[in-house]
């Protein structure tokens, strides 16, 4: 205890006589540090923040000046038609250059990384209809990505440079009665008869089938392995032999046309095969990745303007004596659907971000494509709730977008394929068991 004591008494002493000279420099030390942290979190908040630079914003300012002038005020009319006019808007899209955003210069495109595309696809879901964003992706995001690649410069001339200017419409095909999720089992061919293919088959579910002017099909060109006898097709709409059904009546996305296609020894050069024979579906599934992550960025923007509407309806609407928003129950509810928004936008960022640095995404986007459907319908039906009877008719856009949005957990990879894709790569399915040779 004298030897504690001693030691006490000296540390006292030191700090007597050392104490103006310590504690600036301990105070200095300090607000180094703070500032530091400061710095980093006023950093990271600034990169949160921009995750858009000033060209993404110009981007998606000018897309949302053209769909408030040239799309919103006509989407009631063309739901009500049950299609919208493809080539006319399609034009206007692509004389902006909304069309090749990602697509090479050479070919029109204006060459920029897939960033841009998220930013595009995030202020493409101001539209008042989720038909038109979707059939505007199925040009930029599925039937054109494998010709961007793989295609050879004549079918890029002809078909990607007239796709990209908006001066023709395409569309997919790739789902068929028995096969949608599972695309190995497609039983379309295309055999080889000198130098054309003769195709036979019939493809389901096609969107813009009845205005495409060319199809990007998938079929199978030779025998053996699925994975390797498929091959991706462009196809003239207007050649002899397809056949397309009456358009399909449809629960949500009205203004979008969808039809089944039906190819009755349909002959095409051999020459339109997309990059190498047998290798679509590799294709196909490369394409993917951009697929899901377009598709969950259209449902950011619908997600927020249904939030705010309700807010805006819930705030002058009033029952028992006070605005409905007043309710503890409805304003917590609107703050937690708000929160799952931003997480999902934060997650869609973050695998954006990984995919332009050269990353495999395949585990993000199908989370992402996963969260993204699942939220919409969240988002979707409790905003609806609070709408009351007005909800419940087709006067409002939260039912409109209520219909439109329930696509999302079906098409592009239903959430069953997108949790199985998941558990592949958390190494969470279940072996095989080995089979006896």
């Amino acid at each position: 205890q004298p030897n504690q004591l001693r030691d006490i008494t000296m540390a006292l002493n030191a700090s007597r006589r050392y104490g103006s000279i310590i504690s600036p420099l301990l105070r200095a030390n300090q607000a180094r540090s703070l500032s530091t942290t400061s710095r980093r979190c006023q950093e990271l908040q600034e990169k949160q923040a921009d995750f858009y630079g000033l060209e993404h914003k110009e981007l998606q300012s000018s897309l949302k000046k053209l769909i408030d002038k040239e799309i919103n005020p006509y989407v009631d009319e063309w739901e009500a038609a049950g299609e919208f006019p493809a080539h006319h808007v399609f034009k206007l899209l692509g004389d902006a250059g909304f069309l090749g955003v990602t697509k090479p210069v050479e070919y029109g495109g204006l060459g920029l990384n897939y960033r841009f595309s998220v930013a595009m696809a995030e202020a493409l879901g101001s539209v008042h209809c989720g038909g038109i964003p979707m059939a505007v992706a199925v040009q930029t995001d599925m039937s054109t990505p494998a010709l961007t690649r793989f295609g050879s410069d004549y079918l890029k001339k002809e078909f990607l440079v007239p796709s990209i200017s908006g001066d023709v419409v395409s569309c997919l095909g790739v789902s068929e009665p028995n096969a949608g999720s599972d695309v190995a089992n497609i039983s379309t061919t295309a055999k080889r008869v000198g130098d054309d293919l003769v195709i036979n088959g019939q493809k389901m579910w096609i969107t813009n089938a009845f205005q495409a002017d060319w199809m990007c099909l998938l079929a199978n060109t030779s025998d053996g392995a699925s994975h390797h006898t498929k091959s991706l097709i462009c196809v003239p709409m207007n050649t002899p032999g397809i056949h397309l059904t009456k358009r399909i009546d449809k629960m949500g996305m009205r203004c979008s046309d969808t039809a089944q296609v039906f190819f009755d020894d349909v002959r095409v050069p051999a020459k339109n095969i997309i990059g190498q024979d047998g290798a679509g579906f590799m294709y196909q599934m490369i394409q993917f990745q951009e697929e899901r992550l377009a598709a969950a960025a259209l449902a950011l923007s619908p997600m927020d303007i249904v939030i705010k509407q309700t807010i805006d309806y819930t705030t002058t609407r009033t029952a028992f004596g006070k605005p409905l928003l007043h309710n503890q129950s409805i304003h917590f509810r609107l703050a937690e659907l708000a929160t799952e928004v931003e997480s999902l936008r934060a997650l869609i960022y973050r695998a954006t971000d990984l995919y332009v640095g050269g990353a495999d995404v395949t585990k993000l986007a199908s989370m992402c494509k996963l969260k993204s459907g699942r939220l919409a319908r969240e988002v979707m039906d409790s905003c609806l709730q609070y709408w009351g009877g007005m909800g419940f008719t087709n006067e409002v856009l939260v039912s409109r977008l209520y219909r439109d949005m329930r696509i999302l957990s079906i098409g592009g990879g239903a959430d069953e394929v997108m949790l199985g894709i998941i558990c592949k790569y958390m190494g969470t399915l279940p072996k095989l068991p080995k089979t006896k040779k």
